[in-house]
């Protein structure tokens, strides 16, 4: 990889998060998480040099890999050409910059999300593609192990993050990554994440569940009384029996408040 890259003046952008999955073990768990078959359509973001691409396109019907990297798409084609590898189709662009119908003509209804992603764009792409009109059926990436392990974690350890995520998915750690599997290798080891889509929600439904979180999580270490009834400027006593009616004790954090719990207020206090 290295030489692959020297050889047309190229090096790893750190603008960019480029982090190279290299170990062969590491690529066959990512494989064996996107759970995939030849009928499968696999959408990959940020392919690279195709360590991830040449695998998943092995075993599916096509791999539709998305980079941002102008100079890489160049080379990841000669790489695929010289590999004979012909169901990968290159789109030159940005994934966050794609909007719904842009991604609906390069995709099928049904398909994959399998990428070793940039960590910067962790949060970014998994909140585009559960919010998205055209859900993926899963959701396997790489991601920091801590990021991992925030976005599956349970009452007394929540997060805004963990909230939202399971809002629209079942997150769940396939296994975790040495930081030496990847070149560069990064400071922290990682993760690969799977998320199942849960069906869409109405957008009323998701729009009040969201802000009643982000109310709730707007000081972690308050007590959920006072945030609600700061943030969503309702009087405290009239918050305090509305809490109790559903069962919520005021005095708890918001970190301690299962994914149930929020979807009750959500639904329930006016």
């Amino acid at each position: 990889m290295k030489k692959l890259l020297k050889s047309h003046g190229l090096k790893p952008s750190k603008r960019l998060g480029q982090n190279f999955l290299i170990n062969e073990n590491v690529l066959k768990k990512v494989v064996e998480a996107a759970d995939i078959s030849k009928k499968d359509y696999i959408l990959e973001i940020g392919p690279g040099l195709g360590s991830l691409t040449i695998p998943l396109a092995e075993q599916t019907k096509k791999v539709v890999a998305v980079e941002k990297d102008p100079k890489l798409c160049i080379v990841l084609r000669k790489v695929l050409k010289n590999k004979g590898v012909r169901n990968v189709e290159i789109i030159e662009a940005d994934i966050l910059k794609l909007s719904d119908k842009e991604l609906s003509k390069i995709l099928p209804k049904k398909y994959k999300l399998t990428a070793n992603i940039p960590y910067y764009l962790t949060s970014f792409l998994i909140r585009k593609f559960l919010e998205s009109k055209r859900i993926p059926e899963q959701i396997v990436l790489t991601v920091q192990k801590e990021v991992a392990q925030r976005i599956c974690a349970k009452p007394p350890k929540m997060s805004l993050l963990a909230v939202s995520v399971q809002f629209y998915g079942k997150p769940e750690i396939f296994s975790y990554i040495s930081k030496s599997s990847f070149w560069p290798r990064p400071e922290v080891d990682s993760a690969v994440l799977k998320i199942i889509p849960k069906p869409m929600r109405p957008a009323a439904d998701s729009a009040r569940f969201f802000r009643m979180a982000k109310a709730g999580f707007s000081h972690p270490r308050k007590q959920i009384i006072n945030n609600l009834s700061d943030e969503l400027d309702i009087d405290k006593e009239i918050m305090k029996k509305q809490l109790l009616i559903w069962g919520i004790r005021p005095s708890r954090r918001a970190e301690t408040l299962s994914l149930n719990d929020w979807q009750k207020l959500a639904k329930n206090i006016k």
